[in-house]
C-alpha cells in the first residue's frame, strides 16, 4: 500500500476518535491527535485536561509562536512516521492543515453527525474532565468557542465527507471504502 494520511475534521463528538481508533485497530494505522500535544503540556503543568484549558494553552502557543506552530509539529511527525497508513484526529483550524496539504498523501475528511447525537456521545465518553456533567445548553455554548467556529472553514476544503449518524458498522463501512479509494 502506498502511504496515505487521513486527517479528520469535525465538530465535538462527531466520531473523529472512533474513526481513528477503527483505522488503528482494524488496519494498523499510526495515529496522531492535535490535542495530544496540549494534553502532554497540561499534564506536565499538573493542570486538568479540560476543554477550556486545552483551548487556552492552544491559543497561548499560537499567539506566542505563530498560528501554524502545532501544524508544523504535526506535519513533521507524520512525515517522519514510517507507516503506510496514518490518521490525524482533531483538525480544527485552516492553519492546522497549512503544512499537511503540501503532502501528496494527505486527504482531509470531514466527519459529520447531528448535535443531539454528538451530545449523547460526549456525555457518555468522559474524554475530558468536564464532559460527563455537561448540560445540552453548555454543549451548545461550547460550539461558540473559537476552535469550534473554525471547523466549518476547514470542512469546506475537505476532499471527503463521512456521515456518522448511524451505527458503528455503517461508519466502518464508509471508512473501509475511503481506504479502498485511496489505496
Amino acid at each position: 500500500m502506498k502511504k496515505i494520511i487521513f486527517g479528520f475534521a469535525g465538530q465535538m463528538a462527531s466520531g473523529k476518535g472512533t474513526a481513528t481508533a477503527y483505522f488503528n485497530t482494524r488496519h494498523g494505522a499510526s495515529t496522531y491527535r492535535f490535542s495530544t500535544m496540549l494534553r502532554d503540556l497540561l499534564d506536565r503543568l499538573y493542570l486538568p485536561q479540560s476543554r477550556e484549558n486545552m483551548q487556552d494553552i492552544s491559543r497561548i502557543i499560537r499567539e506566542q509562536f505563530g498560528e501554524e506552530t502545532l501544524a508544523r509539529v504535526m506535519a513533521k511527525d507524520v512525515t517522519n512516521d514510517p507507516g503506510n497508513l496514518i490518521v490525524i484526529d482533531g483538525i480544527r483550524r485552516s492553519d492546522d492543515v497549512a503544512h499537511l496539504v503540501a503532502l501528496p498523501e494527505f486527504v482531509l475528511v470531514h466527519i459529520v453527525a447531528d448535535i443531539k447525537t454528538r451530545y449523547e456521545r460526549i456525555t457518555h465518553r468522559g474524554e475530558n474532565s468536564d464532559d460527563q456533567q455537561k448540560t445540552f445548553d453548555a454543549f451548545k455554548h461550547d460550539h461558540e468557542q473559537e476552535a469550534e467556529l473554525k471547523i466549518a472553514n476547514v470542512a469546506r476544503s475537505a476532499r471527503e465527507t463521512v456521515d456518522n449518524n448511524g451505527t458503528f458498522e455503517e461508519l466502518y463501512a464508509q471508512l473501509d471504502l475511503l481506504l479502498e479509494k485511496y489505496s
